[in-house]
């Protein structure tokens, strides 16, 4: 006798994979986290696959004031001056969806340190030991799935949260204050905290056939 395999409510999963997206204007500075919900999401996340299923990963949690205010600080020392610039630019061109993306940027990064928690998923590894195509995409592959896990795990339980990279402009002194070791890398920052409002909805996409490709390449780009 075969048994089916399991199978999951495809519309509550639907919902959950097209409505987990950047959230910046609406993550409430107010309400506090309760901690965890932060470790279970990243107990989830260790399922994610990995290279060699050697699970070399860290997760680093701010909530101290202090650390996250220091991290706030080098994370708009890179990122605030080239954002301003670039908002000036998409508002001359027209381009609504982008200066409403630039905007949402910078004020993510003038309230950085009041975002109740500050997660930094480290990989035990660095580009400088192998630079290559193959090494770069070994380091990164073997912690980014487990970073979606965590956000999907985090929108699950009403956590709004967005991928970031910007205090990687000062890897070095965000390294030196929360004493990362030589032989790991940051691989981005995740904001978290509970979403202001109504729920999230998904974002506009075209059409994906216009983005496959059967057994060759699909358009001129």
């Amino acid at each position: 006798m075969t048994t089916s395999p399991q199978t999951f409510d495809l519309e509550q999963t639907d919902r959950l994979l097209s409505t987990t997206r950047a959230v910046r204007h609406r993550l409430d500075l107010e309400r506090a986290v309760d901690p965890a919900l932060i470790v279970d999401c990243i107990r989830l996340a260790s399922f994610a696959p990995n290279a060699s299923n050697a699970q070399e990963w860290r997760w680093l949690i701010i909530d101290d004031r202090a650390q996250k205010k220091a991290i706030a600080e080098v994370y708009r020392e890179g990122m605030m001056e080239p954002m301003e610039a670039l908002l000036a630019a998409r508002t001359v061109s027209g381009d609504g969806p982008l200066v409403r993306h630039s905007k949402a940027v910078l004020h993510l990064g003038r309230v950085l340190e009041r975002v109740p928690f500050l997660v930094i998923p480290c990989v035990a590894a660095r580009i400088e030991d192998d630079p290559s195509l193959g090494g770069i995409t070994r380091i990164f592959g073997s912690i980014y799935p487990a970073v979606w896990s965590f956000q999907l795990a985090l929108r699950s339980r009403g956590l709004g949260s967005t991928f970031t990279t910007a205090h990687l402009l000062g890897e070095e002194r965000v390294r030196d204050l929360l004493g990362v070791p030589r032989g790991f890398t940051q691989s981005c920052l995740i904001p978290v905290a509970h979403v202001l409002g109504g729920d999230l909805s998904r974002p506009p996409r075209g059409p994906v056939e216009d983005v496959i490709g059967w057994n060759e390449w699909n358009g001129s780009r």
